[in-house]
């Protein structure tokens, strides 16, 4: 588990550089495959798969919107935030600074995945180059050397 300092660092890191949206993403692996979302073809970065994530509200900690992006998105339940795996910089479709913070996170149970804001997913062997950004493909690489795959 991860100390809860680790997030407070994070967000102030965040804050001395300007960032204007705070986005928390997870690493969700069940066996040697992990979790990818795809995108709606007609929202930013349509068509795109992308670990689930989604964006910090009001005073939320990063690690409480991971647990509950990871709910909102695929209806699993995370049971531990284990690791912290880098960030990326990006501009939002609204324009913001924007810095996702990636996490690996365990959960009570793989399957049912239930979508509700993203077209279809797949669980993508963890061996292999999944359809991702380049910036998703570097957290990977992190993740990857945490388990030596």
């Amino acid at each position: 588990m991860i100390d809860g300092r680790v997030f407070d660092g994070l967000t102030a890191q965040a804050a001395n550089d300007g960032v204007g949206q705070l986005v928390v993403g997870a690493v969700v692996r069940a066996g040697g495959k992990i979790l990818l979302l795809k995108r709606p073809a007609d929202d930013f970065m349509g068509g795109i798969y992308e670990l689930p994530s989604g964006k910090v509200e009001g005073e939320e900690t990063l690690d409480a919107a991971l647990v509950r992006e990871v709910a909102e998105e695929t209806g699993l339940t995370v049971t531990g935030i284990v690791a912290y795996l880098g960030s990326f910089d990006y501009t939002s479709g609204s324009g913001k600074k924007s810095r996702q913070f990636t996490f690996a996170a365990h959960v009570e149970k793989s399957e049912p995945v239930r979508l509700t804001e993203h077209d279809s997913y797949l669980w993508a062997p963890l061996d292999e180059q999944p359809p991702v950004t380049d910036a998703v493909k570097e957290i990977l690489h992190a993740y990857r050397g945490l388990h030596q795959v």
